[in-house]
């Protein structure tokens, strides 16, 4: 288990970084899109929200939230990412959502850090994580005095 600090600096200088951002989004939204179509359907990008658990746990106890409730939450959310309600989310709407969602985690971050503990099987697609790693490339190498 490793554990990050982050601030919203550090969310917001990932996603200033138009390449690491881009890249990023990409890889993640290839893995979402589940049957290679270069779309990303309601039942894949539910799919990805659902492994979030946003409603499932409080405080690290699993609450039970009715089905149609948790159906209606991923349909607004999956209305709010298709911009063109075209019904499926390209790659454009899914990269402008996300980095949406980045910079309202950075505002609310402000400037007040946060620990973040990550297991040590956390996969690298996590942008908070990227995030953190970016700004520990920034950091200059530490020197040891003996």
């Amino acid at each position: 288990m490793g554990v990050v600090i982050i601030d919203g600096s550090t969310v917001r200088d990932f996603v200033g970084d138009e390449a690491l951002f881009n890249k990023s989004v990409e890889e993640r939204f290839s893995t979402l899109d589940l049957n290679g179509d270069g779309v990303l359907s309601r039942s894949e990008l539910r799919k990805a929200f659902e492994t979030f658990r946003l409603l499932e746990a409080h405080f690290g106890v699993d609450v039970v939230t009715p089905p149609d409730q948790l159906t209606q939450l991923y349909d607004s959310i999956f209305d709010k990412f298709d911009c063109d309600h075209s019904g499926t989310v390209d790659l454009e709407e899914f990269r402008s959502e996300m980095k949406k969602i980045m910079l309202a985690i950075a505002d609310g971050l402000g400037s007040c850090p946060i620990q973040m503990a990550l297991d040590d099987d956390d996969d690298d697609q996590n942008f908070l994580k990227k995030a953190a790693d970016l700004e520990a490339s920034k950091a200059p190498p530490s020197t040891s005095t003996s």
